[in-house]
């Protein structure tokens, strides 16, 4: 039998159900039962009626479908697929700093730790940050954590003056301006499509920005024939399955590294998958009063979504 069909097997007898983010390797997005950005997936799993989820993506992703599912059994391949963005904002310091401005509304995007999402009042992804920012009334100071690149960006599309926690994504944060213009001497016609994550000198030379989803629907609609790809190059898959005529290239760092791939959605693996079915872990234990403070932020959010 092959890993794939054991690890269909398995899925049929655990009524488990495979959800996996657009930055997971190939083989992975192609056994996934449903895939999406952070915010297609909080939709989803809150939806599901398998009585396993094995979340293909990173521990915050994971935590939020458990909090969205507290009955049920959460477990991820490799317990050890963390976030540097979600890892920025500890949990004490978080706490301190929400303490010191008591009367801010405090978004944190859906990149943070449960901790985090229960100290929150509302929780945003890049799909829908703008139009969570906007809902909040012009006269309520704003915290938003833990990204400040995202957070900056979002202070030029709603006019708002936000509060920002110091922390980035170590993938978007590492692409610089230097490699984007040799590609776009390389590829003249080509359109720059960049994730809200990145250094703002990089999104000022893009032509289109947004969260995943609306990258991969980009590609879909545009017509140009060539894209540079600003974001992690694992949302490329779906772009080539969609449109296999059209040219994805990934902007890379100058040294030819994979330092544009993230290193957390990486350590997922087909053996990693069928060891989690076999065994029902590693499962996502939350603390109950956690859960229960990080869940109305979470609706909240699906709400205005």
């Amino acid at each position: 039998m092959s890993r794939i069909d054991t690890l269909l097997k398995l899925k049929k007898e655990k009524n488990a159900i495979i959800l996996a983010h657009y930055y997971q390797d190939p083989d992975i997005q192609d056994i996934a039962d449903y895939m999406g950005d952070s915010l297609a997936l909080a939709q989803f799993a809150q939806k599901t009626d398998a009585d396993v989820i094995l979340f293909c993506g990173v521990h915050f992703m994971s935590e939020t479908a458990k909090i969205l599912n507290p009955t049920k059994t959460v477990i991820i391949p490799d317990l050890e697929a963390g976030c540097s963005l979600a890892d920025s904002a500890e949990t004490k310091a978080f706490s301190d700093w929400v303490k010191k401005n008591k009367n801010a509304t405090v978004v944190s995007y859906i990149n943070c730790s449960a901790d985090v999402k229960a100290m929150s009042d509302i929780i945003c992804t890049s799909s829908n940050a703008e139009k969570i920012i906007n809902s909040i009334p012009n006269n309520k100071p704003i915290l938003f954590a833990p990204d400040k690149l995202l957070g900056s960006y979002l202070m030029k599309k709603t006019g708002r003056d936000l509060i920002l926690w110091d922390g980035y994504c170590q993938v978007h944060a590492i692409f610089s301006l230097k490699d984007l213009i040799k590609l776009k001497v390389r590829y003249p016609k080509a359109e720059i499509i960049a994730h809200p994550e990145c250094e703002e000198e990089l999104l000022d030379h893009a032509d289109f920005i947004g969260s995943t989803t609306a990258l991969i629907k980009r590609t879909e609609i545009s017509e140009a024939k060539d894209f540079i790809v600003v974001t992690e190059p694992g949302v490329i898959h779906q772009m080539e399955k969609l449109n296999p005529q059209k040219n994805y290239i990934p902007l890379a760092n100058t040294e030819g590294c994979a330092c544009n791939e993230c290193p957390y959605m990486r350590l997922n693996t087909i053996e990693k998958m069928i060891q989690a079915l076999e065994t029902l872990s590693p499962e996502i234990i939350l603390d109950e009063t956690i859960m229960k403070k990080a869940t109305p932020p979470l609706i909240k959010m699906l709400e205005l979504s």
